[in-house]
Order: C-alpha cells, then structure tokens, then sequence
C-alpha cells in the first residue's frame, strides 16, 4: 500500500502534521544541555513531575511523581509492560472490542489469552455490554482491558461506564487497563477539556493502571515517548522491567515531552479544533449514503462506519485502493466484532481529507458485490 502512487493514505493511526516547533526546539536544547546519557529506569524526575502536574490541573487526581509514574518508550511500550506485569502465562485478558490490535496480541505474545468482548452498539453509541463482559470472566482472568478514547470507533466511556468497570474489576479482584493516549483529543468538552481519566475515580490502592503517551495529542508519533500510571507496588515492577526492555527512554526525547505538557495547550486546542471539523465533515459527507452507518466518535481522530451487507472487510480495503486509492483500514483488524466496517483516519489537511471522502463515498454508491 504505502508504495502506491497518488494513494490518499487515510489508514495510519498518526496525524501528517509536524511535530510542533517549540517542542522541536526544546529537544535539540535539551541535547545541546547534555541530555544525552541514561536516566533513571522511571524516566526524568522532571518529566514525571510535569505528568503529575498534567493530573492535578486536568482532572483533579494526586499522582505521586516519585512512585506512582514510569516514563516508557512509546505508549505501545507501556501497553506491553502493563500487561507484562498484570498476567503470568495461562492467564487471561478480556479485552472491550474492536479495539487496537496490540491488545490482543500482547497477551498472547507473553503466553496469555486474549477474550474479546465486543461493544454494544444502542442508538447509534456504542456502551459497555456488562453481561458480556461478566460471562467472559473465568478463573484464569487477570485483566480488563478499554481504551477511551476508541481506536478505532471515537468511542469514550462515560463517567459512568467508568465507574461501573471501576466496581466489577474490584468485586472480581481484576486489574484495570485504561488506554487513554486520546485523552487530549475530545470533543465533548471546551477548551481543550480532556476526556474523564478512570484516575480522577480510582483511589491509589486500586489494581488500576493507565497508559499514555505523547504521540497522538502533541503529533509526536516518532519521538517515542510514552508512560505508565500505576499503584506504588505495579509501578515498582514495570520501572525494575523497564532495564531489561529500555534501560531508559531517550533523555533529550523526555525534555522535548516535558516542554509539551508545559507549553502545549493552545497546540491542544488548536488540533483539537481541526479534528473536530474534519470529523464533521467526514460524518456530513458519508451521512446520507444508503447502507452505512456510523456511530459518532467523541473523540480521537477516527471514524468507524458500518457498511450494510460487508462481510469482508480486508477485500473491501483492497478494492478501493485499487480503484480509487483511497487507502483505509480493514476493520477485522480491531478483532471479530470489527468485521464489516473499517476505519478511516481524519487527521489529514481538510483538503486531502475532502478528495478521499468524494472518492469514498463514489465507491460506496456504486457498491455492488460488497
């Protein structure tokens, strides 16, 4: 795919715009500094301090900076040594679908099963189906994993779905994995409002653990930086994990992440701003083709239509490449309850955003042999 000429590259999970100069800046600053050696296994004390600001004064949580919070390599990479943590082999994870692949997989890949429960679909929102999600449990059941934001659906748990997986994960004695990388990108607050964060509900004895990164907010995709939030004694086992997976994450990236959190609102507010046209214009324009239906995203930069009679997603993804190339995620890659729909990534100029809807939904209305 990625070699195709004239394609409109609509299936990578990251935006096309640059990483933001001042951040930029402070990274060549911090190397010019001397920021060019080891940290400490948990990362900058000044970088876990700016997290624990970002808590404080966006949603209210008292995040203990010195035992509470591991600076990792990516959020991919705090997904894998949460989890790493959370489950010996044989154990099991349930997993709230279509969710990103990496959850699926990073159970199996340390010898533990993933179970996919899938998201009801009620009113054209997505929910939590708790009666699933309580059938899946079994004895070797460690781990519940969401993601809020969605990738790939936009879907965001309310407070209150938040607070329910907070008391089933805790009359079950199971860990809670909150994916919040999207928590930035949001769209039913002002300002620049993150989506809630399950740490604003979670005391700190809670077998809860949050991951993040600065990828998609700060358009910081290939800086790799990322980290974990954890209770003291989880925390203290990732940071003893992290030298024998990273050592470190690099010393002059952190300082470049360290000035985002600082320095970063009016950056936040301004993709935000452009990401929430995009989806409008994305919703308006594929909103009156027969057959398709999407639920409305809440946040992240995604959107995720349903297309009436699709049984094969990948084919679909393949067909349009080929005749229009307008190239799209499959989405049977966000598990078995993805099938039949797939996902296209908004966070593109408006003008390349428009020619590929145009060449979409000319596809979509032609249809036949879906």
């Amino acid at each position: 795919m990625a070699r195709g000429e004239g394609v409109l590259r609509l299936y990578f999970g990251e935006s096309n715009l640059p990483t933001p100069g001042f951040i930029q800046e402070a990274a060549v600053r911090a190397m010019r500094d001397g920021f060019t050696y080891y940290t400490e296994n948990a990362g900058l004390p000044s970088l876990r301090e700016a997290i624990a600001r970002h808590y404080a004064a966006r949603h209210g949580a008292k995040i203990d900076p010195g035992s509470e919070i591991v600076v990792t390599a990516s959020g991919v990479q705090a997904l894998n040594l949460g989890i790493r943590c959370a489950l010996d082999p044989g154990d099991e994870a349930i997993v709230l679908t279509p969710a990103w692949q990496n959850q699926l997989s990073i159970p199996r890949l340390h010898n533990g099963t993933a179970r996919e429960v899938p998201l009801g679909l009620d009113g054209g929102r997505y929910r939590v189906d708790f009666e699933a999600v309580e059938a899946a449990v079994t004895a070797r059941t460690r781990l519940l994993i969401y993601t809020s934001p969605s990738n790939p659906a936009g879907w965001t748990a309310t407070v209150a779905e938040q607070a329910a997986l907070l008391e089933f994960t805790r009359r079950k004695g199971l860990w809670l994995l909150a994916d919040e990388v999207y928590e930035r990108l949001w769209y039913g607050g002002e300002n620049g409002e993150p989506a809630p964060s399950i740490l604003r509900l979670a005391t700190r004895e809670d077998a809860v653990f949050v991951v993040q990164s600065f990828s998609k907010s700060y358009c910081m995709t290939g800086w790799r930086v990322g980290w974990l939030v954890a209770r003291r004694d989880f925390a203290r086992r990732a940071t003893q994990l992290n030298e024998f997976i990273i050592s470190s994450a690099p010393a002059f990236a952190q300082k470049a992440g360290e000035a985002a959190l600082d320095e970063g609102e009016e950056t936040v507010r301004d993709v935000v701003a452009m990401y929430r046209g995009n989806r409008d214009r994305a919703l308006k324009a594929l909103g009156d083709v027969r057959g398709v239906e999407i639920p409305r995203p809440d946040g992240a930069f995604y959107i995720f239509p349903r297309v009436e009679g699709l049984k094969d997603s990948f084919a679909f993804c393949r067909r349009i490449l080929d005749e229009e190339s307008v190239g799209l995620a499959p989405g049977v890659a966000f598990g078995e309850a993805g099938e039949g729909a797939f996902r296209l990534c908004y966070a593109v100029e408006p003008g390349m955003l428009a020619e590929a809807l145009g060449r979409l939904v000319s596809f979509l209305r032609r249809g036949a042999g879906f």
